[in-house]
């Protein structure tokens, strides 16, 4: 059917990387480590392509050149064994980084067949986007706009026999999708095969997230300064096995893999290019050391549109942190902030953030008029406005000017300097037939259009959800009293992992004992999260349960304002939203 359908399985495919700016010696230390069939990098973070629009401006390519420092490492091995190479570090110019790697590999003496996909960059826009979650529509003028495209040109472009495939950009699962459909022949009908490779590359695309890198449980983790990077074994009906090289640090359990699961979703109706898979069918397995067994993915048809990640230039920025020390700390951030003030009015600025955040055992993000005295804190002050200019030494001169005539023990973190300009993503969607991507191999254009699943659904699909929260999974009953039981922190008995979509936060918490889900699902309430993290407020949270992984997401909309590149919070990201709830103490069950 296809160039790769008919080979046995499994297919392992190996993550290189997490994010622009990942461990250098990844893809050596996976092409080297043991047996793979495909290398795979994840670039491209929703800021990341603020990034890369700011060096297009500057005139610097617009793709990840790291890519580049790992291909030297590893190409000609790659050739030598046959092992695919699949990165989506095209990044906004995807021709130029597969000429770039074209250019490498004949500076190297090899021959190598380079493809690049293109059709994702939807510059110029016809009409000003609309915002997915808001309803707004864009009146800035837009740096890009990339529609997230799925694994079908990327098999395409392995049909045609390509070596190295280059993306812009596309979904982070794709990168394990697009593959999948090459090596087993998967159509746009096998919706549960389609899922459960969604599943996996969910779970690989953060490199050593998957290995116990950034796990709750850290010190469960052994060698985690020698962390490996995850593999996935795919299997022709979707189910898979992460693992890792042998000999390298880290850890593969249900744990690792239930965090990384719970990592920047929404509802378990996980939407996607190819399919939607149902995260409220996933079931985890350890299998043996260092080994997770994946099975049970559902798929349905994948909506009509894709999404669009919409970039534009918000302003300048700038941002001066203060330490204060010792008695009266939130009387001593009301002084230095009416110093400041009266050298540079805080009404001249577009947008004022004040965060004063104390440092030790229990100290949270707080307005600067809140707070209790505390031993040390920091001040971070954040303007954000067009004018450079205005945002820039005006203000962080004016900061340092207080020096000696602010609180006792003056002292700040940074220089004045000054400002930055900043980009605000702009989620925004496209009907996925107006969107058309080529692939181009060896000067071969292919276009591959749009194919909605037809013909008959292969494989068992997941009827409706049942009753229960806002993604519908029955929630478990609990008989107990919520309030009995020994105080305790809820990290004593709860992991969490948390992140960011867009300028919304994700928070996934789970239990390791499935005989305490009931529990968590009856006192871990949206009004609950509230009283632990009084920095959500009132914004809105929708909580989802999924019962199968003994798990709650919840979806804090708005927490991180207009995205994290124009984000003014000192955890603009939301990742340690999750530790924050985990160290408050709760009534924990016996």
């Amino acid at each position: 059917m296809t160039a790769g359908a008919g080979r046995p399985g499994p297919m392992r495919v190996a993550n290189c990387g997490g994010f622009y700016g990942d461990r250098l010696s990844a893809a050596e230390e996976m092409v080297e480590g043991g047996p793979i069939d495909v290398l795979t990098g994840d670039w491209l973070a929703e800021l990341t392509m603020s990034i890369l629009a700011g060096n297009r401006l500057k005139g610097r390519p617009g793709y990840a050149r790291t890519f580049l420092t790992q291909m030297e490492q590893v190409l000609g091995t790659c050739l030598d064994r046959g092992i695919k190479v699949v990165a989506n570090a095209g990044g906004l110019d995807p021709a130029g980084c597969a000429e770039a790697v074209s250019a490498l590999a004949d500076r190297l003496g090899l021959r190598a067949s380079v493809a690049h996909i293109t059709g994702d960059d939807l510059m110029p826009l016809a009409e000003p986007p609309v915002h997915a979650d808001t309803g707004e529509t864009l009146r800035a003028a837009p740096l890009t706009a990339n529609a997230y495209l799925g694994g079908r040109p990327i098999a395409v472009a392995l049909e045609h026999g390509a070596d190295v495939v280059v993306t812009g950009r596309v979904t982070d699962a794709a990168l394990v999708t697009g593959p999948g459909m090459w090596w087993f022949g998967w159509d746009p009908s096998d919706l549960d095969p389609l899922a459960g490779s969604v599943v996996a590359g969910h779970v690989i695309e953060c490199g050593c997230q998957a290995t116990g890198g950034n796990y709750a449980f850290f010190e469960e983790v052994p060698d985690l300064a020698h962390c490996g990077f995850p593999i996935a074994e795919l299997h022709a009906d979707g189910s898979s096995v992460i693992t890792k090289h042998p000999g390298t640090g880290g850890l593969v359990s249900t744990g690792t893999v239930t965090a990384q699961l719970l990592y920047e979703i929404a509802s378990p109706h996980y939407l996607g290019p190819d399919v939607t898979a149902r995260f409220d069918t996933i079931r985890l397995e350890q299998e043996g050391p260092d080994r997770v067994r994946i099975t049970g993915v559902r798929g349905e048809p994948p909506p009509e549109t894709l999404k669009v990640a919409v970039t534009y230039l918000g302003g300048h920025r700038n941002t001066m942190t203060l330490v204060l020390t010792g008695l009266g700390i939130a009387a001593k951030a009301r002084i230095a902030q009416e110093a400041i003030w009266a050298r540079v009015p805080r009404e001249s600025f577009e947008q004022v953030h004040v965060e004063l955040t104390p440092l030790g055992a229990g100290g949270g993000h707080t307005e600067v008029n809140g707070g209790d005295d505390a031993g040390t804190a920091l001040l971070r002050i954040t303007v954000m406005d067009p004018d450079p200019r205005r945002a820039g030494r005006a203000f962080s001169s004016a900061v340092v000017e207080t020096g000696l005539a602010s609180y006792p023990g003056f002292y700040g973190l940074t220089p004045p300097g000054d400002a930055s300009p900043y980009g605000v993503y702009w989620p925004s969607s496209a009907d996925a037939r107006t969107v058309l991507p080529v692939v181009t191999v060896d000067g071969v254009r292919v276009e591959v259009p749009h194919a909605p699943p037809s013909g008959p659904i292969l494989g068992e699909q997941a009827g409706g959800p049942p009753p229960g929260d806002a993604a519908g999974a029955a929630i478990p009953p609990y008989a107990g009293d919520l309030a009995a039981g020994p105080v305790a922190p809820l990290g004593t008995v709860a992991g969490a992992r948390s992140g960011d979509k867009g300028g919304d936060a994700n928070l996934g918490v789970w239990v390791r004992d499935p005989a305490r889900y009931p529990w968590l699902a009856a006192f871990l309430t949206v009004d609950r999260l509230r009283e632990l993290l009084p920095e959500v407020g009132d914004l809105p949270i929708d909580r989802f349960a999924l019962p199968n992984l003994h798990a709650l997401n919840f979806v804090v909309r708005g927490l991180l304002g207009r995205g994290v590149a124009a984000s003014p919070l000192l955890d603009a990201q939301a990742k340690a939203l999750g530790e924050r709830l985990r160290a408050v103490g709760v009534p924990v069950p016996p």
